[in-house]
């Protein structure tokens, strides 16, 4: 079986930097675990503005800054970066929630070995980990498409939730 796992946004901005939360933090060794467990392709995404983010579309909206280019902030929390790095994982940098060049990467990669399933988790849930996963399955409407919910976390326990409730509507299974 040809699998897939999609590590999005494990960055030290989203667990305990500009815009951490406790549930991020919570989460850090389950994601490591799972990491580790895993027997399949790795690509992880990384959250990545330029330091005119606040004058950015989504700086607008979100005005706090957050994973600028090659700040502390933007790296990827240094036990999930060693995990990634023990399973040789494609790191692809993204401007804003989903990433095109990750389904584009997929396609590539179903090209030379069909992909039997993919699986995802990360931060947040309710921006970056839902809009992955629903470009995911448009990409791929036939595939089986997981999230795994303990290695997830929102910006709120509440758009956690509804966030999960909606990749499950669009028939992605949350575990």
């Amino acid at each position: 079986m040809n699998e897939v796992l999609i590590v999005v946004d494990m960055q030290n901005d989203f667990i305990d930097g500009s815009l951490g939360t406790k549930e991020a933090e919570a989460i850090v060794e389950h994601v490591v675990e799972a990491i580790d467990r895993f027997e399949g392709s790795v690509i992880a995404t990384r959250d990545t503005h330029p330091e005119s983010y606040l004058s950015s579309r989504e700086g607008r909206f979100l005005p706090v800054e957050h994973c600028i280019k090659d700040s502390d902030g933007w790296k990827i929390r240094k036990e999930v970066e060693k995990a990634l790095k023990k399973k040789d994982a494609l790191i692809i940098d993204k401007p804003t929630f989903g990433s095109e060049k990750l389904v584009e990467v997929l396609k590539e990669m179903d090209q030379k070995q069909p992909i039997d399933q993919i699986t995802l988790f990360g931060l947040c849930t309710d921006i970056c980990v839902v809009s992955n996963a629903l470009l995911v399955k448009a990409a791929f409407p036939e595939l089986d498409i997981r999230v795994l919910k303990d290695c997830c976390a929102g910006v709120t326990p509440e758009s956690h939730e509804a966030a999960l409730t909606t990749m499950k509507m669009c028939q992605i299974e949350v575990l």
